[in-house]
């Protein structure tokens, strides 16, 4: 065997385990976006006429306007009349997740980890993934169209519901809190752009799916510029000056509890309602999920002029790994049932 053909025998096996753990091209470029943050902060805070954050602002919107291009009436409605599951999916995204953390906030006080705590109950209350959540019921042989039903549905109601939460929790931290200002500026920045995707779908549809892979490397940058910026802020103004290697550890492992408990939850609640193997595919995948291109994207309007974002995303961004992780090894499972 040839030098050549070992290293590219090497390199396929690198890449096997890589997907085999869920460790994508994507987890390894969110954490090479916060090491350039650490080491090269200059972009990311400069604030002259044509900024970064105007760069991932235009974008956002295009995120949001190609994934309602994307969106399919007929897979959307094929979904639509499993109520039951639909019913489990919302109640475990958006109130059993943010109770749990609230609980726990209430009972262990966060006196010394604010950002980090502010940041676990952001996680909570943001809707489900969209593309990630159909990937993985698709490869668990699930319920597909009832599983993009509910990560669609999900992305929507999170305009509203996610202010909401986070509004609880900031107003009693004395925070300026406008809910009706962040509503309408996600509605604007995020709901507008779906629906007016939606809407061209008849037209331009089949010209999405047939780029969807170069459209989601565009989400994917957009992301990652987001990530960047915030790190790089954050680093700036040295927000993890106070926290050790030891606190970002337990909260990756507090992450890890958070995923399993409520994949628990959903899973005894599927049994309890005898749900079909493919139906409660669905409900533990999308209900467990929480969506990073929502999260970074909500940031810039929720936490405006907070130079401690980095800190606050750092727990959705480390959920956002292990999920990935966690829900490929489920998946292979379910898929080898």
């Amino acid at each position: 065997m040839s030098l050549t053909e070992k290293v590219a025998q090497l390199r396929a096996g690198i890449k096997r385990a890589r997907l085999k753990l869920g460790l994508d091209t994507f987890v390894i470029a969110l954490v090479g976006a916060i090491v350039l943050a650490y080491f090269w902060n200059d972009p990311g805070t400069y604030n002259g006429t044509v900024t970064l954050h105007d760069v991932a602002n235009y974008g956002v919107s295009l995120i949001f306007f190609f994934y309602g291009l994307k969106l399919s009436p007929e897979k959307f409605k094929e979904g639509l009349s499993n109520w039951r599951l639909h019913v489990v999916v919302q109640t475990a995204t958006f109130i059993a997740f943010p109770v749990i953390v609230l609980s726990l906030m209430s009972l262990l006080g966060t006196n010394g980890n604010k950002l980090f705590w502010i940041g676990a109950f952001y996680l909570a209350a943001l809707p489900s993934t969209v593309s990630s959540s159909v990937v993985m019921v698709s490869i668990a042989r699930g319920n597909v169209p009832s599983a993009i039903f509910n990560a669609s549905i999900s992305s929507l109601l999170g305009v509203f519901i996610t202010p909401v939460w986070m509004g609880i929790i900031l107003s009693s931290k004395g925070a300026n809190y406008d809910i009706t200002s962040v509503v309408l500026k996600l509605s604007l920045q995020v709901l507008l752009p779906v629906v007016l995707g939606i809407l061209l779908h008849p037209k331009f549809g089949a010209f999405a799916e047939r780029n969807k892979v170069s459209l989601k490397v565009f989400d994917q940058s957009i992301i990652l510029l987001i990530v960047y910026t915030s790190f790089c802020e954050s680093f700036a103004n040295r927000m993890f000056a106070g926290h050790s290697i030891a606190e970002i550890f337990i909260l990756g492992m507090a992450m890890i509890a958070l995923f399993l408990l409520i994949y628990g939850i959903i899973t005894l609640v599927s049994r309890l309602l005898n749900f079909s193997t493919e139906d409660h595919i669905t409900a533990v995948f999308c209900g467990s999920k929480k969506s990073l291109v929502h999260g970074t994207v909500m940031s810039k309007v929720l936490f405006p002029g907070i130079s401690g974002v980095g800190v606050i995303l750092l727990p959705l961004m480390i959920f956002h790994a292990l999920q990935l992780v966690a829900a490929s090894i489920i998946a292979q499972k379910f898929d080898k049932r």
